[in-house]
């Protein structure tokens, strides 16, 4: 079930992402962008000396600065639901799961009925690392009567839970790629199209070329912000995952391991 609904959510966030910048730019973004270049225009014509000013909406009304925030507000909106899993996962470390006095022991005959204590937990607490490890790890205890290999079978669950977190970080770090690689499809574009107008800056209509050009490093330079930001996020996101894991391993070693006896 877990598979599904995060397909389904990333659908429905890159949907909901584009929708929002989509609107977002055509009834703020560009009117405003034109508005300075046509203000912009007259005040040259008016001074030649004038220095024109880097307005933040020209610098966004590109098509390739749009792409980019919209795979920004789907990174990020990735990012805060693996957040809120991770917390919610975390809070379970501070749950007590497995009520055991102090001194009190398990014996490969009582697994059973420790065992229900982390069936009966909600769906979903039931499929997060922590039950699934510990639950692995007293079936295996139950069956070879070995904690060695009750805590091998908690370590793999660990280490399997490493593999899936990094693997579903893919699309994240895909996205980081994919934003500064639009930067530089947006170069290319504005190099292109300067170069197309050349013929018309050798009679002195420079105004085609500074605006080819300046899409040019607009998007180069929206992009490489953008990455600055995503790449700290993802680290930081990866940092508590990692986190995440190794508590939970801690948890089983010194909540059920230390607690786990043959007679």
């Amino acid at each position: 079930m877990r598979r599904p609904s995060e397909f389904a959510y990333q659908a429905a966030a890159l949907a909901l992402s584009a929708l929002c910048v989509q609107a977002a730019y055509m009834a703020v973004v560009r009117p405003r962008a034109e508005a300075v270049l046509a203000e912009q225009a007259e005040r040259m014509k008016e001074d030649p000396a004038y220095v024109q000013e880097r307005s933040p909406w020209v610098l966004l009304r590109d098509y390739e600065q749009q792409a980019e925030l919209v795979l920004m507000l789907w990174a990020l909106a990735m990012i805060a639901r693996k957040r809120v899993v991770n917390g919610r996962e975390r809070a379970l470390l501070e749950r007590d799961l497995l009520p055991l006095a102090d001194g009190m022991t398990i014996l490969p005959e009582d697994v059973r009925e420790w065992a229900r204590q982390l069936e009966a937990l909600p769906g979903p607490e039931r499929e997060t690392l922590l039950p699934r490890a510990a639950l692995a790890a007293l079936h295996r205890f139950g069956a070879t009567r070995s904690i060695a290999d009750a805590s091998a079978r908690g370590r793999e669950i660990c280490e399997a839970e490493t593999d899936r977190l990094d693997s579903e970080m893919s699309l994240l770090r895909y996205i980081a790629w994919a934003i500064p690689a639009i930067g530089f499809i947006g170069t290319v574009r504005g190099i292109g199209d300067a170069m197309a107008q050349a013929h018309r800056a050798m009679q002195g209509d420079l105004g085609g070329v500074t605006q080819s050009l300046g899409t040019a490093f607009n998007s180069t330079l929206i992009a490489l912000l953008l990455s600055l930001v995503l790449m700290f996020l993802l680290h930081h996101l990866q940092e508590q995952q990692e986190r995440l894991v190794r508590d939970a391993e801690t948890w089983i070693d010194r909540r059920l391991l230390q607690r786990l006896r043959i007679a």
